[in-house]
């Protein structure tokens, strides 16, 4: 601002001296060339020193000018280079705390991403696991599947669960596995020995379920009901014709049904096998209801075997009596010897208490019969010193 103004002020003198020439050429024209050259010579002088000291006041304002920028760019400077290390401390603070959380992040990252990998190799090994006990169940399914396709394996599968039912309930000498009947050329897989007038009743566990599973498998559209029917009915007049035996047997027999599936079906939706199995005397049982029917043999046997021993019971309890009496006759005389060692307690320890008072009252000096003194300074007292004192 200082240099703009002193410009200003020397092109106001520039002004002013251009205008004082052309007034004194003006003038020196009027009056004549020698005082026109000595005028001009003294506005050179006066332009001279003019010029001069306006070159050495633009000097020193140009020097003062140039030590203020100096002065102030050196400030800015100063400035600047704390304003860049002040920035630069930051960048380096924000930097160090992002790099720190970003590491403290990418640390929690790395871990959960191990925890994950690790859950997921886990249920991997869980899954590869199960799939191979899938692959195994597979194989059994069909190994099963063909064990009951076949008649014979069939049969042994249910004679093995009509076996373990049995033996798990009743006693050895109730029940026999593959009996040959005495009259007839029959031999059934598990009779029951029951007592008179039950006697031996036949189980059979031989149930046909071709049909069965074929009209679960294809529908009933194309493997109607009646074929599944048609079977049952033809094991039915098997069972009554070959298990029911007059005069050895009794007047019914058991057929085992190894599923309760199969067995849920028939009194669900073929109430009329039902109907004929029982007008033929056979009586189908599931493996639950087969576990009923032991135990009601059970505790029939049980009740046969008690009234056999009921004589032995009796004479047991004859003699649990006589042994009762003879031990509450002892419990008497002891109660009377009870109460007689009470009763010499007692005396004794009343005859105790009397002597204690006794010796007492001689400690006391309380004799019976003694006569007092007729003087209380009377020397008779220490003549009690010599009784001897008993504890």
């Amino acid at each position: 601002m200082e240099t703009q103004s002193l410009l200003v002020i020397l092109l106001v003198m520039v002004v002013l001296l251009a205008g004082a020439v052309a007034w004194l050429v003006f003038t020196i024209r009027a009056s004549g060339e020698a005082r026109h050259r000595e005028m001009l010579s003294d506005l050179h002088a006066g332009l001279a020193g003019s010029a001069d000291r306006i070159a050495s006041r633009q000097s020193e304002e140009g020097d003062r000018l140039r030590r203020a920028v100096g002065d102030e760019l050196e400030r800015n400077r100063n400035q600047l280079q704390s304003f860049e290390k002040g920035i630069a401390d930051r960048v380096d603070s924000r930097l160090n705390d992002i790099g720190g959380k970003v590491n403290e992040r990418l640390e929690v990252g790395f871990r959960r991403t191990n925890e994950t990998f690790l859950s997921v190799m886990t249920r991997l090994q869980v899954i590869d696991e199960a799939q191979k006990k899938i692959d195994a169940l597979a194989t059994n399914v069909v190994s099963l599947q063909n064990l009951l396709g076949s008649k014979s394996s069939r049969g042994a599968l249910g004679e093995r669960q009509l076996e373990d039912i049995i033996r798990n309930y009743l006693p050895e000498h109730a029940f026999e596995f593959q009996y040959t009947f005495r009259t007839v050329p029959a031999r059934a897989d598990c009779v029951l020995k029951l007592p008179e007038p039950m006697g031996l009743l036949a189980i059979d566990s031989k149930f046909p379920l071709e049909n069965y599973e074929r009209m679960i498998a294809d529908g009933p559209e194309r493997v109607p009901p009646g074929v599944f029917k048609a079977d049952v009915r033809r094991h039915v007049d098997a069972i009554s014709a070959k298990y029911i035996v007059p005069g050895e047997t009794s007047d019914g027999a058991l057929m085992f049904i190894p599923a309760e599936s199969v067995f849920a079906e028939i009194h669900a939706h073929h109430r009329d096998l039902v109907e004929y199995a029982q007008h033929r005397r056979v009586w189908m049982v599931s493996p639950t209801t087969l576990m009923a029917v032991v135990n009601t043999a059970r505790a029939v046997i049980r009740d046969v075997e008690t009234r056999r021993q009921i004589h032995i019971i009796k004479d047991e309890l004859g003699k649990l009596g006589k042994e009762f009496a003879r031990f509450d006759d002892r419990m008497r005389k002891l109660a009377d010897h009870i109460r007689q060692a009470n009763d010499d307690v007692r005396d004794v320890a009343v005859t105790s208490k009397k002597i204690s008072d006794k010796f007492a009252a001689i400690e006391r000096a309380e004799l019976p019969g003694a006569m007092e003194p007729e003087e209380p300074a009377a020397p008779a007292a220490p003549q009690l010193s010599v009784v001897p004192k008993v504890e």
